[in-house]
């Protein structure tokens, strides 16, 4: 059986991370080199590589944070809850980074702790992404450009043309997949109720929480969490979740759009909507002085109007 640690194990993980590094370049915005952690709890998802892959897997740190790109091979890393206060409510986490790296300490492993302290197993999706360069700072590049062209489609949205994704999601979709039927296989054993299990996802990850409540057949999710994606308008479908949705109003992604609600609201599907003064984008679970540092808070107390955080029998 696999043995999973349940608290502390990824806190401590991005604190050996910050000390590993000087305190003058821990918190700033360039991108230093890391080694790979060994992450002993993830679980192959089996779901094949990359096409046109040049580069190995590899990780970097921005903000103090671990990054990791080049990602070919999926992993779900399960973080559960104490079982004295599990309550069979499940969460499958996406990191964002364009798709083009994964935010796994800020966006990943944090949110998965967070998680699994309020009594929801946690299980953060390592999924593929697309191929970079090689070189750290040719990926640099490439980001600043992902960055670019996001807002700038951003803008050219500003109509409420309907939602589809920029890129071939395939390869994301399929890992989301093989992470919901892993998870019902081992129901049992991870104490998962396979009636109360949801999505969150963070910029791209919010994106592909959206591409699966949209194309998904073999994904039925009981709630999303889109946290600082998409606002443009989507094509609802019969059996979609409730959605738990926060943005702030300085990220340099959103122009004011609200056609995701929209959608949610003349669906007539509950809907709950956070647009924050400040937080900017990527704030992950907050940062100092923000406004958005509080969505979380807002996010357990809506599940816990809806029943999610009841104990199940």
């Amino acid at each position: 059986m696999l043995k999973i640690k349940t608290k502390g194990m990824f806190a401590s993980l991005i604190m050996l991370f910050s000390l590993s590094i000087g305190v003058s370049n821990a918190q700033d915005g360039k991108m230093y080199p890391m080694e790979a952690p060994a992450e002993p709890d993830a679980i192959a998802l089996n779901t094949g590589g990359v096409e046109n892959q040049s580069a190995d897997e590899s990780w970097f740190r921005q903000w103090g944070d671990p990054m990791a790109r080049n990602i070919t091979k999926a992993t779900l890393t399960p973080v559960l809850a104490d079982p004295a206060k599990a309550t069979g409510t499940s969460v499958i986490v996406a990191p964002g980074g364009g798709f083009m790296w994964l935010s796994m300490g800020n966006e990943g492993w944090e949110v998965a702790e967070a998680l699994a302290a309020q009594g929801i197993n946690a299980f953060v999706l390592k999924y593929r992404l697309q191929p970079t360069a090689p070189e750290l700072t040719d990926f640099e590049q490439q980001m600043n450009q992902r960055f670019a062209e996001a807002a700038e489609s951003t803008d050219e949205n500003k109509q409420e043309a309907p939602q589809r994704p920029r890129w071939d999601l395939a390869n994301q979709l399929q890992d989301v997949e093989a992470a919901y039927a892993l998870i019902l296989s081992r129901k049992k054993e991870w104490g998962v109720d396979p009636s109360r299990i949801g999505m969150i996802g963070f910029s791209a990850g919010a994106g592909l929480t959206m591409h699966t409540t949209l194309n998904s057949k073999k994904v039925d999710l009981a709630f999303i969490g889109p946290i600082y994606g998409g606002m443009n308008s989507v094509d609802v479908p019969a059996n979609a979740p409730p959605m738990f949705a926060a943005i702030a109003s300085d990220d340099f992604l959103f122009h004011g759009q609200f056609g995701l609600i929209q959608s949610w609201y003349e669906a007539g599907v509950p809907v709950e909507f956070h647009l924050y003064q400040n937080g900017g984008h990527g704030f992950g679970l907050g940062n100092p002085d923000r406004t958005s540092n509080k969505w979380f808070d807002a996010f357990m107390h809506w599940l816990d109007v809806n029943k999610f955080l009841v104990a199940a029998d």
